[in-house]
């Protein structure tokens, strides 16, 4: 199964995409590390701003960008958990998005509440509910969308959702019309849309007969992930589509879980680099669709 609403690749999209996937995100700017609250009420969570470098609007689109179970850190981070520390995959794609003029927010879900380093692969029955992806993490989706509508240079209306693995799923629950965290949302009162990387779609059960999102929703996923099942998600999808979810899926045929991870492990796998080289601009047309003006 591969299927994927009609996007155009533009050729700026996909020269960033090559720039940023072939260059070295670790020598770029570090981004400001803020915090702001949960939507939860009680938690104080952490985030990492990346900004576009050079001339760019007093007022940008904005992305917010959830991780996944490993948490927002390098597992080299050895306990120092800040921005130097952030993960290649994340500092890379808050550089693919502020290249194309957005700012970027990483959020930590994870270490404000005591578990910085993540878990473990097949750790999923034994993860504190207070990290529940499908009742908590969205709270802080929306903690940190409320966050960015304080700030002067977000342009307010105009803001999505990224989310890997773990957080991929978080994104899929955040962008139900039925998501805790915000009332009867709507695309300019919530998330203009959302990317999902890779997730598990069983949702704790919660959404068993799919979704109906409030905005368009794309998901990627690779054939041969060893995590998080294509299987469910394709039927997750051809669900949610069949109660009239505006939501899509693009298959990478033989791709792993984690394909975008620039690090050579990964990239040298030709099915990975391959759905990589396709999730990169896809990901940026998507986004220009409903944050450009």
């Amino acid at each position: 199964m591969n299927v994927s609403r009609s996007l155009a690749l533009p050729a700026i999209a996909a020269i960033s995409a090559f720039v940023i996937l072939t260059g070295d995100a670790t020598a770029a700017p570090l981004p400001e590390r803020v915090t702001f609250a949960s939507a939860d009420g009680r938690t104080t969570l952490v985030g990492y701003v990346f900004l576009p470098e050079g001339p760019h609007p007093s007022r940008m689109p904005a992305v917010v960008m959830m991780h996944g179970r490993a948490g927002a850190y390098s597992s080299l981070a050895k306990g120092k958990y800040e921005a130097s520390t952030l993960s290649k995959r994340h500092r890379q794609w808050g550089h693919i998005w502020a290249l194309q003029g957005y700012l970027a927010i990483m959020v930590d879900g994870f270490g404000p509440r005591g578990y910085p380093s993540g878990f473990p692969r097949f750790s999923y029955d034994s993860r504190p509910d207070e990290l529940n992806e499908v009742t908590v993490r969205p709270l802080d989706a929306y903690g940190a969308l409320a966050y960015l509508r304080t700030r002067n240079d977000v342009i307010a209306d105009r803001i999505a959702l990224q989310g890997w693995s773990n957080g991929a799923s978080a994104t899929l629950a955040t962008m139900s019309a039925t998501a805790p965290g915000i009332t009867a949302p709507t695309p300019s009162t919530g998330f203009r849309a959302g990317l999902a990387l890779y997730p598990a779609c069983g949702l704790k059960g919660q959404f068993a007969d799919g979704i109906k999102p409030y905005a368009p929703v794309l998901v990627f996923h690779g054939s041969d992930d060893e995590e998080t099942s294509p299987r469910r998600c394709a039927e997750f999808v051809a669900k949610s589509q069949a109660i009239g979810g505006d939501i899509q899926l693009q298959l990478y045929p033989d791709a792993t879980h984690g394909f975008d991870d620039p690090s050579p492990s990964h990239q040298s796998d030709e099915a990975n680099a391959s759905a990589t080289r396709d999730a990169i601009p896809r990901a940026i047309a998507f986004f220009a669709s409903v944050l450009k003006p």
